[in-house]
């Protein structure tokens, strides 16, 4: 079937609510892996933005429908055997599926109904409410025949899909979208605290860092209810202003094989990055960034998110042999996807340089949520392509219209044009710079959204970026 638009949704200010979680379970080989490819592939942008940032198979954000959520890939439930990988890849799941908003049950169609499906199905029946029961791999009228001999399983007719064609993925993201708790309504910037995410890998400090923050001021409010051992909120005054802090646990490389509590700790982690306003990646200073760091980055960023580096432990850094200039031009190297992001050096321990943080929060909090006026949007744009026109294809070349900014949290610029698929990817950097430029964007992403003009919908502003030829002009 045909694929649906993906739509993106906006906030226009204030507290993000949680990151709605989805998780993949199911006995080994029924296709979990490909079925999360293939759910992950109906939001491509979310991967090819960042270049050269690769994703592990454990989670991922998605986007349906004006809904945001994150699609967890757990290890096939194997029971019956005590062998130590596989009870650990069975507590990682009942872990998911503890935490999960929304629970996909994948079965194999083209293998029918086995006792594993069964055992799995014993585990999953006193959270029916919400599980989707998916029959992977239906590619022929034989299997898609089949699928209903797991109705015995106790739970609806299984939606028929195939990961390896498509078949019916839409239809099961609305399925997800259907059955994902409401959205919390959205606060009022100026009556909501600034939620920062401290997040990274483990043993680089971060629990340290919150406590530096926190005792540095001395001004704890209070302890948010109902959070997790390893995903702490923390409300917090400074001069006024009101924050919460929430300390998680390290988002590991391999959780899949590593124990139970790493993979929920990583679970958490990644929900908070999903309900936070600004996230702040902490790096060992001793050991350099990884590609851990920037696939954890890419996530943040992902998901809309303002980011930061903070490079911790700098005071055991042996400064003759490695000066700040080239420690942040090797990080710009590592980091080249988000050329905006700002870099902090400090301790945590010392407390040197963890003060400038709340500057940090306060300047990317502010461009997070920050609306352009349109009259000054326009006359930017209007600027650029007068003295960079973009290149053209076959002949014909993009114009724009008119732009105006639909959304912020981050913000969303909207450029109405005669193409878009004239749109080459490096003119779409080239106005996304000359929009940091002109316009405070300090440590947020922008997103920019290329949409063909209506004809019945132009106005005079419509012509602020037409060329001359276009209005009648000599």
């Amino acid at each position: 079937m045909a694929e649906a638009p993906v739509s993106h949704a906006s906030n226009a200010g204030g507290t993000v609510s949680d990151s709605k979680i989805v998780a993949l379970v199911g006995r080994p080989n029924v296709g979990k892996s490909a079925l999360f490819n293939r759910l992950l592939g109906r939001r491509h942008a979310i991967v090819e933005e960042s270049p050269g940032v690769t994703r592990d198979r454990l989670y991922a954000p998605v986007e349906w429908a004006g809904r945001r959520f994150t699609v967890v890939d757990t290890g096939g439930i194997e029971t019956g055997t005590v062998a130590e990988l596989m009870a650990q890849t069975r507590a990682q799941a009942e872990l998911a599926i503890a935490e999960a908003d929304v629970v996909l049950f994948v079965v194999d169609a083209a293998a029918g109904l086995t006792a594993g499906d069964e055992d799995v199905a014993r585990l999953l029946r006193p959270l029916r409410a919400k599980v989707v029961l998916v029959a992977n791999k239906v590619e022929s009228p034989a299997t898609s025949a089949s699928i209903y001999e797991f109705c015995s399983l106790g739970f609806d007719v299984p939606m028929a899909v195939s990961a390896l064609h498509g078949l019916q993925s839409g239809d099961l993201l609305d399925a997800i979208v259907e059955r994902l708790p409401a959205e919390a309504p959205d606060l009022d910037p100026a009556d909501s605290a600034v939620r920062v995410a401290i997040v990274g890998q483990p043993n680089v400090g971060k629990s340290s860092l919150v406590n530096a923050l926190l005792g540095k001021e001395r001004a704890v409010v209070s302890s948010s209810p109902g959070t997790t051992r390893d995903a702490t909120d923390t409300a917090i005054d400074v001069d006024g202003k009101a924050y919460v802090l929430i300390d998680t646990a390290g988002i590991r490389k391999t959780v899949k094989t590593g124990p139970a509590l790493d993979y929920y700790s990583s679970l958490r982690a990644v929900a908070a990055i999903g309900r936070c306003d600004v996230a702040l990646l902490v790096i060992d200073a001793t050991a350099g960034a990884t590609s851990q760091d920037r696939r954890i980055a890419g996530l943040a960023i992902d998901e809309g998110k303002a980011v930061g580096l903070f490079v911790n432990k700098w005071d055991l850094v042996d400064t003759q042999r490695f000066d700040r200039a080239t420690v942040e031009d090797a990080l710009r190297n590592d980091f080249t996807f988000a050329p905006y992001v700002p870099i902090l050096f400090g301790s945590a321990l010392t407390k040197k340089g963890v003060a400038k943080i709340w500057q940090f929060v306060d300047a990317a909090a502010r461009a997070w949520r920050s609306r352009v006026p349109t009259s000054k949007l326009n006359q930017v744009v209007r600027d650029a392509f007068r003295t960079h026109p973009p290149p053209s294809f076959r002949g014909n070349v993009m114009r724009c219209y008119y732009v105006t900014q639909s959304g912020t949290a981050p913000p969303e610029i909207v450029f109405f044009v005669n193409d878009p698929r004239l749109l080459h990817f490096s003119y779409e950097r080239f106005l996304e710079n000359t929009l940091r430029a002109a316009f405070d964007f300090t440590a947020t992403p922008i997103r920019l959204v290329f949409r063909p003009r209506v004809q019945q919908d132009r106005t005079e502003a419509d012509d602020l970026i037409a060329p001359a030829s276009e209005r009648g002009e000599a």
